[in-house]
This record gives C-alpha cells, sequence and structure tokens, in this order.
C-alpha cells in the first residue's frame, strides 16, 4: 500500500499513526528543498533512517557530543578517504571511540534525523511498501508513537523558541552575567563575537533545534539579550535607514553574499513593507543563486592563509559559512582538510572558499 502528498494535507503525525496502525513495512520518503531523508518501519515500527543533509553526518554529532576533536576527526576522515571503510569503525580501531559510545551515537543520529522533520513547515513525502534497504547502518525498533510524542513537543519548544528569537540571522548581546558549563561559555563568546544563531550552529556542530534552546535558555537566564541590529535605527530616522540598508544589501549582493543581501532587503521591509527596490532585490537575489558567478578555482592541496588582520577582518561582514572556513584557517591545514570539517556538503564549502579568495580575504600557497 503506498501513499504520497505533501506535510500540508497530512502532517507527519498523522502518516506515522497510518504506519503504525497499519502494521506497514517500507520507505517513507520525505524531502523539503534539497534535504532528503528516508525513514524505514518494520511492521509499523521506526526501524532507521538516513538523511544527505550533511549537519547530520555521524562526525559532526561526534564533535558535538564531545566524544571526539575536530582534530581526530579530520585524521579519521583522512584514513576513511584512502581505505574506505565506516567511519566509526576507524574511530573504534584507533581507540578513539568505544564501541558503546559510538552505538549509542550512532541510535543518536538516526532519531535525531527523524525529530528534524517535525520543524519542517512543508514538503512532501512519498511511503513505498515493502521497500526496505539491505546497506543500513544502524538497526532500531523503536515505538512509533514515542516518536510522535518527543516530535510534537519539540515542534511546540520550537514554536515558544521562535516568539524569543524569530529568525536564525538574529545575533545576540551579553549581559555581563555569568554562564555555567564550557558549552554554554563558547555560545556566550560567540554571542559577543556578533556570531548569528545560524553561525552559532555552524560552529558548536549543533541543529538550529538545539542552538535554539541552547541560546533561549541563556535569555531566560539573563545572560544574552536578542539583538536585532536595525531596530534603534528605524525608530529614528527610518529615511536613513531604508538608505542606509539598501546600500549594504547592494554591496552584499554584488559580492555575492546573498544571505545578507536577503537579511537586509527584509529589514528594509519591515520599516517599509511596499519599497519597491527591496521587492525587485529579493528577486534578482534570487535569480543570481540560480546563475551562480563564475568563481576562482581552489586547490584542494593548497594551504590558505589569511590575508589582511584582525581589525579589518572584524569590519567585514561574513556569512556564516564563510565565518566557520575563516576560523580553521590556521596555516597548516589545507583546503581538502578545511572542507572535512565543514557541516555542509563539499562543493557548497568550497564556493565558500572561492568567494573569500575573490574578495582577498585570503591567499593561497
Amino acid at each position: 500500500m503506498g501513499l504520497s502528498g505533501t506535510l500540508r494535507t497530512m502532517e507527519l503525525p498523522e502518516i506515522l499513526q497510518w504506519i503504525e496502525r497499519g502494521r506497514l513495512t517500507g520507505t517513507l520518503e520525505i524531502e523539503s528543498g534539497s534535504v532528503r531523508k528516508h525513514i524505514v518501519f518494520r511492521e509499523g515500527r521506526f526501524y532507521s533512517s538516513a538523511s544527505n543533509d550533511p549537519r547530520e553526518h555521524l562526525g559532526h554529532l561526534l564533535v558535538r557530543e564531545r566524544l571526539v576533536s575536530e582534530e581526530q576527526l579530520f585524521s579519521a576522515l583522512l584514513r576513511q578517504e584512502e581505505e574506505g571503510s565506516p567511519l566509526g569503525a576507524i574511530l573504534v580501531d584507533e581507540e578513539v571511540l568505544g564501541e558503546g559510545d559510538l552505538r549509542r551515537a550512532l541510535a543518536a543520529k538516526v532519531v535525531e534525523s527523524v525529530y528534524d522533520v517535525f520543524l519542517w513547515e512543508d514538503g512532501r513525502f512519498e511511503f513505498r511498501d515493502g521497500d526496505v534497504p539491505d546497506n543500513l547502518a544502524v538497526h532500531l525498533d523503536a515505538d512509533v508513537t514515542g516518536v510522535i510524542l518527543e516530535g510534537a513537543r519539540r515542534a511546540d519548544e520550537w514554536r515558544r523558541i521562535q516568539k524569543v528569537i524569530p529568525s536564525s540571522r538574529a545575533t545576540f548581546a551579553p549581559t555581563g552575567r555569568a554562564v555555567g558549563d564550557e558549552v554554554e561559555q563558547a555560545a556566550l563568546e560567540l554571542a559577543a563575537a556578533g556570531k548569528t544563531m545560524a553561525a552559532m550552529a555552524l560552529e558548536l556542530h549543533r541543529s538550529e533545534f538545539s542552538t535554539g534552546v541552547l541560546l533561549h535558555d541563556l535569555v531566560r537566564k539573563g545572560v544574552l539579550e536578542v539583538r536585532e541590529p536595525e531596530v534603534e535605527d528605524r525608530r529614528t530616522d527610518p529615511v536613513a535607514t531604508v538608505k542606509n540598508l539598501l546600500g549594504q544589501a547592494r554591496r552584499a549582493q554584488r559580492e555575492r553574499r546573498f544571505d545578507d543581501a536577503v537579511r537586509c532587503y527584509d529589514a528594509v521591509l519591515l520599516v517599509s513593507p511596499l519599497n519597491q527596490d527591496a521587492k525587485k532585490g529579493l528577486l534578482a537575489v534570487a535569480e543570481a543563486r540560480r546563475r551562480p558567478a563564475p568563481l576562482p578555482p581552489v586547490p584542494m592541496d593548497a594551504v590558505p592563509r589569511l590575508a589582511c588582520d584582525l581589525k579589518t577582518l572584524t569590519a567585514e561582514r561574513f556569512e556564516p559559512l564563510e565565518g566557520f572556513v575563516i576560523s580553521r584557517i590556521n596555516g597548516s591545514w589545507t583546503v581538502r582538510a578545511i572542507l572535512k570539517l565543514c557541516p555542509v556538503a563539499e562543493d557548497e564549502a568550497l564556493r565558500a572558499f572561492a568567494r573569500l579568495l575573490q574578495r582577498g580575504v585570503i591567499t593561497l600557497r
């Protein structure tokens, strides 16, 4: 028995309950944008899942949970490239990771991938009855009802978070209060550096949901305040604010910093909802994304170096991925090495390198 549709016509909990009631065996393929996930069921019970989202790869979960360091992950990834062996098996063989920790990490990765779908606003799905892959990395036997309850809880929590932190592009101001553990301290330092929530998620190797939970808790404790850079300007001189934001947006667009351009155009529309320059700008950004400009080649074995000083860097605006790349440049790691640590697809990270090279932020040797 097959089933297909959209998440707007049939929500995920309904789909899962339908599979559970029918004690069905098969694969639910669900996609939103470029992200595609496969959720596998055995006789109506949750069995496994897989995703093409690089942020859900095992290595990033291991770094996030502090089971391995970035350096250990990098070393294991190099060996994996040479041998073709599973990453987890290499880490266990090198005694970096215990077998029990590996099994728990694999199981957590599988379940977290499913919970993420509960936060999607839209998407398409198709259930293929009897279609079960035979190359699954990990098998579970989880009750669907339990997964639905936890997923619904997270969806409710995400809505509460969005009331306080309305956008992944939000930044934060430290209030000066002390924090408890290392993760909170790391978040506090990133906030002080002006990082957005999206950039923090990259730096902390966390999903946007878990980063939102962390930041929401710090806001609730009074450690951080949510800061929208354009708010004060809008109150004092909206005309000057719109002019300034449009200038920033056009510069970002010329430099192909599309996320920054969209942020600025969106901010203009908050001040002036009918502003045609901002609306046209958003359309131009969307078109430019579809027709990427030629970028300089980036040799994989080259060693990147910063071409400007810290003062110049702090005055520049970078997209979250560009900031992540810059923070990993240490004068000895190659482009190939840094790509392995980026929690995104390799071609996307390589384009970030190319943009930084084109802007003269980095050099290669």
